[in-house]
């Protein structure tokens, strides 16, 4: 293994040095910056559009109920027909006309108020009016029946459920959400980092066998050591670009931001619109506290430690496997069919993790994904936070890293015998033939 590091050294200058790397690695980052930059932009303008609604009240129940916001502005009519409403508001370009008739009863004015537009209204305002107007007509109506409805609001009796395991350890349901969304997360980076960094591999080897240079390196390197440096080179340069990218999108957004005068983590007009809602929930900061909370709950020495084994390991694997593949064809074309039991095993992994590991972390199906070697890596993630024994988490390692050193056997004797075929497409029986060699 003398060769190794000199190999590695050589995979990764020569990755890091090629022209197109350099360019996508500051590239990149500009273009995903640019866009979240013009997203906000026009979610700002969108934010900032001033609405004007008319509203035809022949009730005269909510005449001085709708009260103005910073970007919409409602407009009382009245001694007005609807027709002549309708006519109004379109010849002066208004949002909208809100009509709402004169009923015997709030159930049958349920059913008959109208809201005309020109084009599709939002479909968080109309919430909004939906429910001033159910607040109001049902206060009416307990009113009418000689009930405080502010009484009533009173005695609601509001349940929050506090969650304690066995041992004496509180729980939230946030604490709940807060570990889906780091398990998550930590899934999709690595299912994403094995699909981008994984192809590079697969078109390096691919590259080097056209162009015949193997033939060359071949003959003083054994191909086990070849395969190993490229592996670990390439894997490398894919980390050394991440941690570049982070960076750069940390300085463009702060310049960006500065420069420009845009937040870019402006939402879109109905995120928006959320987020002034929960602003005006009077457990909105003891919900902040409760994040918080939640977030230091989570075991995150732990968190840290298996994800970067993990990490590792089901990369390492998985890039063993694409350079077996670049080593068997002559083109990206022909991988297509050698390409599917890699990405099928990735892809049952987060269907696994998004739909049993969110039901029941500890479940039969969740704990035996978490155990195989293909899938281990997105489900044993997702399933952490949740408390999982460090045994199964040894266990688990222990497994994927030797399947692991299986699968760069298994490559390196496809490596061995395809790295120098020309020609001839490869199928799954010569595979198995190369293996025998």
């Amino acid at each position: 293994m003398n060769h190794l590091p000199l190999i590695i050294k050589r995979e990764y200058l020569n990755k890091v040095k090629n022209k197109s790397f350099i360019v996508m690695t500051f590239l990149s980052p500009l273009i995903m910056v640019a866009l979240i930059f013009v997203v906000a932009y026009l979610s700002q303008l969108n934010n900032e559009d001033k609405r004007t609604i008319s509203v035809l009240d022949e009730s005269g129940f909510f005449v001085d109920k709708f009260e103005n916001t910073e970007n919409t502005t409602y407009e009382i009519l009245a001694g007005i027909s609807l027709d002549s409403a309708k006519v109004k508001v379109e010849r002066e370009g208004l949002y909208g006309l809100l009509y709402i008739p004169k009923t015997d009863g709030f159930d049958e004015m349920a059913d008959r108020i109208t809201f005309y537009s020109e084009d599709s209204p939002s479909v968080f305002l109309i919430e909004a009016i939906e429910d001033r107007i159910s607040n109001y007509a049902t206060d009416a109506r307990l009113a009418e029946a000689g009930i405080d409805a502010k009484m009533i609001r009173d005695l609601r009796v509001n349940v929050d459920t506090q969650l304690e395991s066995f041992k004496g350890e509180e729980t939230s349901e946030l604490d709940t959400v807060v570990r889906l969304a780091f398990g998550g997360i930590a899934g999709y980076l690595l299912f994403m980092f094995i699909i981008i960094y994984g192809n590079m591999i697969m078109r390096s080897v691919i590259e080097e066998k056209t162009s015949r240079i193997i033939e060359v390196i071949i003959s003083s390197v054994k191909p086990i050591q070849l395969l190993l440096g490229k592996i670990f080179g390439t894997s490398l340069a894919g980390l050394t670009q991440f941690v570049v990218w982070v960076i750069l999108i940390g300085v463009f957004t702060t310049i960006g931001a500065a420069m420009l005068d845009i937040d870019p983590s402006q939402s879109t007009a109905a995120q928006q619109q959320l987020i002034e809602q929960a602003g005006t929930n009077v457990d909105s900061n003891a919900k902040i506290v409760e994040f918080f909370t939640a977030f230091w709950n989570l075991p995150l020495l732990n968190l840290v430690i298996m994800f970067i084994l993990f990490f590792l390991g089901g990369y390492l694997m998985y890039a063993s496997l694409y350079a077996a593949i670049g080593a068997a064809v002559d083109n990206e074309t022909d991988t297509q069919q050698f390409m599917l039991p890699i990405l099928m095993p990735l892809i049952l992994a987060v269907y696994v993790g998004v739909f049993t590991v969110i039901e029941n972390p500890h479940g039969t199906v969740s704990q035996v994904f978490s155990f195989i070697p293909l899938t281990s890596p997105v489900v044993m993630l997702m399933r952490i936070p949740f408390g999982v024994p460090i045994w199964q988490q040894i266990l688990s390692v222990v497994i994927l890293f030797a399947t692991f050193i299986g699968t760069v056997w298994v490559a390196a004797k496809i490596y061995r015998v395809g790295i120098l075929m020309y020609g001839k497409k490869a199928s799954y029986k010569e595979l198995f033939k190369w293996l025998k060699y």
